[in-house]
């Protein structure tokens, strides 16, 4: 119980402290974690558990569809990305399909990746600045 309550708190500030990148890139993460347990929950016959994680990706998705800066070109075309993203996961949880799901697995570990390796070049054009 109170290593629960420690790890609880961890994660809390670590959440709190964050930058907005490094928040990006654990809602990344979430949604990868999510859409892996819904897998699970298909696999099991877990309807409840495939739904309820099929709509926590869809949650995070959404929240990265409403943050998105229209001043940027780029913008257009993560929007069309998350369209299409939330339109298959709204068939993977109609149909319960997992090779959707896995479909959209791969998408957000290519996006998550690729933040990844934004967020290491702009640490390090950051020291080139300083240095």
């Amino acid at each position: 119980m109170i290593a629960q309550q420690g790890y609880g708190a961890y994660a809390n500030n670590k959440i709190l402290t964050a930058s907005p990148a490094e928040l990006t890139l654990m809602l990344y993460d979430g949604a990868i974690k999510f859409c892996n347990i819904a897998i699970v929950g298909i696999e099991q016959k877990d309807i409840e558990k495939a739904h309820n994680n099929i709509v926590k990706v869809q949650r995070i998705i959404e929240e990265f569809q409403a943050t998105l800066n229209p001043k940027y070109e780029v913008s257009k075309d993560f929007d069309n990305v998350y369209t299409y993203l939330l339109q298959r996961l709204l068939e993977a949880n109609i149909k319960k399909d997992k090779e959707i799901l896995e479909e959209v697995l791969k998408h957000l570990r290519t996006m998550r990746d690729t933040w990844k390796e934004v967020m290491t070049l702009a640490v390090k054009e950051g020291v080139k600045k300083n240095a």
